[in-house]
């Protein structure tokens, strides 16, 4: 088996060897009656978190980690995750308050 080209075959492969159900490309619709595009559903239990996954060469900003928080609460998802190859202080300062997992192509490769 090949090793995976690119940020979502790893990320596919990080969540199930954590032991999550994978769903990919998935919108819902949030209370607020706007749909939200989540790249991944991951579900391990009866806890499940909504992914976003960014393959950018520059800097995720604070906006980006509100955004998915905000999608996240609307569709009643506790602890979204953001993967992508890094992240700006205040980013992970936000991210820290709110308990939104951050994880790099790095984290994602090395599991």
């Amino acid at each position: 088996m090949n090793a995976p080209s690119n940020i979502e075959e790893h990320a596919l492969n990080y969540f199930r060897k954590k032991g999550y159900k994978v769903e990919r490309d998935i919108v819902l619709e949030g209370s607020s009656g706007i749909s939200h595009r989540f790249d991944l559903i991951v579900t391990r239990s009866s806890n499940r978190r909504g992914v976003r996954i960014l393959n950018w060469k520059r800097t995720v900003g604070v906006n980006v980690v509100i955004k998915l928080d905000k999608a996240s609460e609307d569709v009643n998802f506790r602890r979204p995750i953001l993967i992508s190859n890094k992240f700006s202080s205040h980013a992970k300062a936000y991210a820290n308050r709110k308990s939104i997992l951050l994880l790099t192509r790095q984290d994602i490769r090395r599991f």
